[in-house]
């Protein structure tokens, strides 16, 4: 019985060292699958990004211009035009990003875009995405939104656009209709900070970090690039705790882009009020999409900002969390292309 025993513990012991090899097989694999899908998500953003940028100078001075994104007709061949198409007046879409990302973070809204045959277009805020200004150096929302200002500056006579801003992306496009309402034909704000007159956009985000006053004196995130003894420049949440608030529902391959991408976001500009009129914000065409799975931005507070400023129509996106673009750009998507065709 001993011996038996015994021959019987050492070919456990060999069938447990094959299974340990097979999931160490297994584990290796999954990490290179991860590694190679990381690998070319960051590509395509890379790839598109290049696209979308016509560059002055140097890096950091990015101004868009029409030519940039002049497309291949994706109907030239003998396609039949999609029927939607026609009904779209406009159909140039400006996607201007949240705090923290750049334009890499639009990689599937642009390529979904293009494959429709419309013309996305995006670019860099100061200090965010490859623009090589300082982030610490940005410190009013003119500022931040200089190159979408820029952008909209160089239009055509009597072209229009339609914004498309997320989170805090929401307050540029908010400056912007405050001043070029004439070039903007609709504005969409995905889970953004569609603000009201008076309002600074960090006031959107208080039931999540508290007031401003509270923030600025004591959050751990904050970034003093002058110097301790000087006000706050900027802040940034910890890995861990941007992947619960933004990417809950995301796919791990643009988490992992996310986690190397993601930038600084500077302080001036979020804590700036907003001077909006209404004859020129009070005019324009908003729309807002909410995300309904948000931590960032809860379903909630999405809900208040829409009672508070009403847009001209409201939509939902279920299982999404803050990064729709990320965790469900299909539906982003069609949803981008609904707003386009309302007449």
């Amino acid at each position: 019985m001993g011996n038996r025993f015994i021959c019987m513990s050492k070919k456990d012991t060999k069938d447990s060292g094959s299974r340990s090899k097979r999931v160490n097989r297994s584990q290796r694999k999954l990490l290179a699958e991860e590694e190679f899908l990381h690998r070319q998500a960051l590509s395509m953003a890379l790839h598109q990004h290049q696209l979308s940028q016509r560059f002055d100078g140097s890096m950091s001075r990015r101004i868009g211009s029409t030519s940039s994104r002049r497309l291949t007709d994706p109907f030239a061949n003998g396609k039949q035009v999609p029927e939607y198409l026609e009904n779209i007046k406009t159909k140039k879409f400006i996607l201007v990003h949240g705090e923290g990302f750049g334009a890499w973070c639009w990689y599937k809204t642009i390529a979904l875009l293009e494959e429709a045959g419309l013309l996305p277009v995006t670019f860099d805020l100061k200090g965010s995405g490859i623009d090589l200004t300082d982030t610490n150096s940005v410190a009013t929302l003119a500022e931040y939104s200089k190159p979408l200002i820029e952008y909209l500056e160089n239009l055509e006579e009597g072209e229009k656009v339609i914004l498309v801003g997320h989170s805090n992306g929401g307050a540029c496009v908010s400056y912007a209709l405050e001043h070029f309402s004439q070039k903007i034909s609709k504005a969409i704000f995905i889970c953004a900070t569609m603000v009201s007159d008076g309002q600074r956009p960090f006031d959107v985000f208080a039931e999540e970090l508290g007031s401003a006053e509270q923030f600025m004196q004591g959050s751990k995130f904050l970034i003093h690039g002058n110097g301790k003894d000087k006000p706050p420049t900027g802040f940034m949440f910890e890995k861990e705790q941007m992947k619960g608030l933004y990417f809950n529902q995301s796919p791990a391959k643009d988490v992992a882009l996310a986690m190397v991408s993601m930038r600084p976001i500077p302080l001036g500009p979020i804590m700036e009020k907003l001077s909006l009129s209404p004859k020129n914000y009070g005019t324009s065409r908003r729309f807002f999409i909410q995300t309904l799975d948000d931590r960032a931005l809860s379903p909630d507070v999405q809900e208040k900002l829409v009672r508070e400023n009403p847009p001209e129509g409201v939509f939902k996106i279920k299982g999404s969390d803050h990064c729709p673009f990320f965790s469900k750009p299909q539906s982003l998507h069609k949803m981008l292309v609904e707003i386009a065709q309302i007449p």
